[in-house]
């Protein structure tokens, strides 16, 4: 171990001193959490409808795939556009899953929660394409009323 004795020393010190005292101020003023979640781009609706449509769409999605999808996507803070729907239920045909389709426009309806014009929007949207897959809805099936 070696004793700081002479005034060049002493010198040495102190600046060592003045650099660690320095650095911690610095460190101090840094703020530790800038702006966390705010990093890259804002996804546009036009642009997160096509992605779900898209992932839908997959020819050779399996039903796995789909149950993961409707589940992120019942997640999220919004009720699907009536296009993500006909994907979804176009994805149910291609896999001959009744039950799934039948459980989607039971999810979508129960997303809509007190909002009672939605549910009979996306209906009316989707008729066309219910009545080409064949997809009866929960209310033709008597299972809305359990």
């Amino acid at each position: 171990m070696t004793l700081f004795t002479g005034s060049k020393d002493l010198a040495k010190l102190n600046k060592l001193e003045e650099k660690v005292i320095s650095s911690i101020l610095h460190l101090l003023k840094t703020p530790l959490a800038s702006r966390c979640y705010s990093h890259g781009s804002q996804e546009t609706d036009e642009e997160f409808d096509a992605r779900w449509v898209t992932y839908f769409n997959k020819p050779d999605i399996d039903a796995w795939e789909l149950r993961k999808g409707m589940n992120t996507l019942i997640g999220y803070d919004l009720v699907p556009e009536p296009k993500i729907i006909d994907a979804a239920l176009r994805a149910c045909r291609r896999l001959n899953d009744m039950a799934t389709a039948v459980r989607i426009l039971e999810a979508v309806k129960n997303k809509a929660g007190p909002h009672k014009e939605i549910y009979p929007y996306l209906i009316q949207e989707l008729r066309p394409t219910l009545d080409e897959l064949g997809v009866p809805t929960p209310e033709e099936l008597g299972i809305d009323k359990v």
